[in-house]
């Protein structure tokens, strides 16, 4: 390791040790990595409200650094907490459709499709048929659900029950498909 003086070793002149380190309430990142949060204003509203001196510096920062440039900051959009995942709203006719599918010689399995038209989670509504009915369940494509044996006719009395927003009317039976 050669000392060609690059990087300073030991403590810096002019900074209190130890470094306390402010973390913003909203986005919980420190304060000055706030601005590449993707709700920035949140962070500014919190940050107004709980730290009010805090705040003012950052405005002071901002107005030094805009003055130069004319364009705004471009922010890095990635994933994580910071990116809300909008739900599709499926605004195709509520229907659902139950159907029964050979599996095998003498086997077959029940298919149920629509119930994601009603915003019903189709992991939770799986587990609920898989212990309902003592069998095999999982939820297979978008908007898909296979139980293991032939559960049809008891589906249009469960489903109305568990799920009072489902009408009978709306439940289509379509008899034997292939897969």
């Amino acid at each position: 390791m050669a000392s060609d003086g690059s990087l300073p070793s030991g403590p810096i002149p002019g900074v209190s040790y130890p470094i306390h380190v402010r973390y913003c309430g909203n986005c919980s990142m420190p304060i000055e990595y706030c601005e590449y949060y993707p709700e920035y204003e949140k962070c500014k509203m919190w940050l107004e409200k709980n730290l009010p001196a805090e705040f003012d510096k950052l405005l002071r920062e901002g107005e030094e650094g805009a003055g130069g440039e004319g364009e705004e900051k471009k922010r890095q959009k990635r994933g994580g907490k910071g990116l809300l995942k909008a739900k599709k709203k499926n605004e195709g006719p509520r229907a659902i459709k139950l159907s029964r599918a050979p599996r095998g010689k003498k086997k077959s399995v029940t298919v149920i499709a629509g119930l994601h038209t009603f915003g019903i989670d189709l992991k939770e509504a799986s587990k609920y048929f898989a212990t309902k009915f003592s069998c095999g369940s999982s939820v297979t494509g978008e908007d898909e659900i296979v139980i293991q044996g032939d559960v049809k006719d008891e589906l249009f009395d469960i489903l109305p029950e568990k799920w009072p927003d489902i009408d009978e009317d709306l439940i289509e039976d379509l008899g034997d498909q292939k897969r």
